[in-house]
């Protein structure tokens, strides 16, 4: 770049720099132009803020409008309809219709109130939903936005009692409706249900294969201990040619059954909400969630396809069961759909305990002996224990000729040391079979009783008989006792201290010395006693909020074998008991026909290979 290039790019510049500042506007016109601005930033607002006003109004006034139009806006205006609610009620149940979506918003038993005496609501109005949703005229349609026209009729069965039947209509048209149809007996838990539609076929899109009810409920906390009814609550089904299974109750969970099922079970630990096919429900979306909202156990919603023909008249059948979770009744109502396996009575390997011995005779002793539950317990673990008595007796005399022999098991194993322990085992095995012992007899007995101690476990939690039920310091059996409340809460123990689980963990000490008196004593025993020390702490945690029946009846049970092992050790001599073992020896042993036979087999090899 020349120099005189350089000249004309810096004349250029000072040119510019000149014009600028000549032509550059004083501070009144400064002062104009920016009151000019702002007059049009004012106007500009101002036209905005009506616009948006005027927005808001036209949202409103379409909001006001959608529940009194039509389902269509071409035919059957609804401008006279209003929301109403209509009960249905007998004397078990009480329920709430609101012809906004011609749903239910309140279910109510009657007989039943939650643990802090409050009327005991399965459903709330605004804690639940229910409908159905398709499409028409390329729009989706929800039939919780519109409302129903209610017609109530009563048909009477004798001179005390009447059906009530309450028909809501959603109309398209003059003839055109979809019908929900409630119908509730006297004197009952279920309430029949039924969808219809009625010349819809014109007005359903013709493609519908289907329509979908959908059914949501925030399931509320009735009992005392939120974490232990949320153990046993969630979502339930029965398969139709298989058995019922359920959601996870510990976790959010999401499901779409393909194959057929007969009902589903929004399930409480006592109380359930269960909608039954008249035939059976296919590919169901069902969902659970952990609700975190206080008062509230979990979320649940099943959506449930309707195959949809397009004909004229079409009609969908189901029934609605609100009630307890009690074996007899769920057992009255549903023996042939599996209703009764709602009530959890554990594995199927101790279930059938619990269904064809504890239930029976729970309940005769309910209905002929006494209604105090707390006897009842006591009466029913009096009965378990004397049937076990002779299994008790045979373990503890197995452990007491295991005690006697212990010096002559001590001689052998001077006689042969570690190395040789095969040869210790075999002059072991030899006293035990001279001398009339099974070294597992007193291990075998206990185990037959296990079944028995874990099926009462998982039917003493849900038996409905001892819900709100007090026995002495226990003003509900059916959860825990508290003496006492603490200030904090103990991990894995909880915040309230329980007497009945307290007692139940003495008596399981005192119980594990007196037994432990009873063993033969050596290095290996010594560990298992110390770990049998510890269980009986870890059943404190455990137990502490669990229900208190159950650490009742363990206290009780414990307390009897207590006293039965007390009776029994007075009765065994240990002296008498090592003559008779002696005695024992010097009698030729009898051979079982299978080792008779065992032993021909032998004979015969070994003659062969001569």
């Amino acid at each position: 770049m020349d120099r005189n290039t350089i000249v004309g790019l810096v004349l250029i510049f000072v040119i510019l720099i000149g014009f600028s500042y000549l032509t550059r506007p004083n501070e009144e016109q400064l002062k104009r132009i920016q009151e000019q601005r702002d007059s049009i930033a004012r106007v500009e607002a101002e036209r905005m803020a009506l616009a948006a006003q005027q927005e808001k109004k036209d949202f409103e006034l379409s909001q006001e409008t959608d529940s009194l139009k039509p389902l269509f806006p071409t035919v059957f205006v609804q401008d006279s309809l209003k929301e109403e609610i209509i009960t249905l009620e007998n004397n078990k149940i009480r329920l709430q219709l609101s012809t906004q979506g011609g749903r239910i918003v309140n279910v109510d038993l009657k007989e039943y109130f939650t643990h802090d005496s409050l009327p005991l609501i399965l459903w709330k109005a605004d804690k639940s939903t229910f409908g159905l949703n398709f499409y028409a005229q390329n729009k989706q349609i929800n039939t919780e936005e519109f409302l129903f026209v209610p017609n109530t009729t009563e048909t009477v069965l004798n001179a005390t009692e009447s059906e009530k039947t309450l028909s809501l209509k959603l109309f398209s048209g003059e003839n055109k409706y979809i019908e929900f149809i409630y119908k509730l007996a006297p004197d009952s838990y279920m309430a029949d249900f039924s969808i219809r539609t009625h010349n819809m076929n014109d007005v359903i899109a013709s493609n519908s294969s289907f329509l979908t009810l959908f059914w949501g409920v925030d399931m509320p906390q009735l009992e005392k201990s939120k974490d232990f009814e949320n153990r046993y609550t969630g979502v339930y089904y029965d398969f139709l040619s298989d058995d019922v299974e359920n959601m996870s109750t510990t976790s959010n969970e999401k499901e779409t059954l393909s194959t057929k099922i007969k009902w589903v079970a929004f399930k409480q630990q006592f109380f359930s909400s269960i909608l039954i096919a008249q035939d059976a429900f296919t590919d169901v979306a069902l969902s659970s969630d952990i609700s975190n909202e206080p008062g509230y156990l979990k979320k649940v919603y099943a959506e449930i396809p309707l195959a949809y023909s397009g004909n004229n008249n079409e009609t969908y059948n189901m029934q609605f069961f609100f009630g307890p979770n009690s074996y007899p009744i769920l057992k009255e109502y549903g023996a042939d759909i599996e209703l009764p396996k709602l009530v959890n009575l554990g594995w199927k390997w101790v279930a059938w305990f619990n269904r064809y011995v504890v239930i029976p005779l729970f309940n005769f002793l309910e209905n002929h002996v006494t209604g105090n539950y707390g006897l009842i317990i006591l009466l029913l673990t009096l009965i378990i224990k004397l049937v076990l008595f002779p299994l008790t007796y045979k373990s503890y005399l197995s452990q007491a000729k295991m005690r006697v022999l212990k010096p002559q098991i001590d001689e052998i194993n001077k006689k042969y040391p570690k190395e040789k322990a095969l040869e210790r085992q075999k002059a072991t095995m030899a006293l035990y079979k001279r001398a009339g012992v099974n070294p597992m007899g007193g291990c075998l007995p206990m185990l037959l009783q296990m079944p028995i101690l874990i099926a009462l476990f998982w039917f003493f939690p849900g038996a409905i008989e001892l819900r709100q039920k007090s026995f002495l310091w226990a003003t509900d059996l059916a959860s825990y006792d508290s003496i006492a409340t603490l200030p904090f809460s103990i991990p894995f123990y909880g915040d309230h201290v329980s007497l009945f689980c307290l007692l139940m963990t003495a008596v399981n000490i005192i119980y594990m010395v007196m037994n432990n008196k009873n063993q033969p004593q050596n290095e290996q025993m010594k560990g298992m006693q110390t770990m049998m020390y510890i269980m009986p702490i870890m059943f404190l945690f455990i137990f502490n909020s669990y229900s208190s029946g159950l650490s009742y009846y363990y206290f009780v049970a414990t307390l009897i074998t207590i006293l039965q092992t007390w009776l029994i050790r007075r009765y065994v001599n240990d002296e008498k008991l090592l003559k008779q073992i002696e005695l024992a020896k010097t009698k030729p042993v009898k051979k079982s026909k299978f080792q008779e036979r065992l032993e021909q087999m032998q004979k015969m090899q070994e003659q062969k290979r001569r």
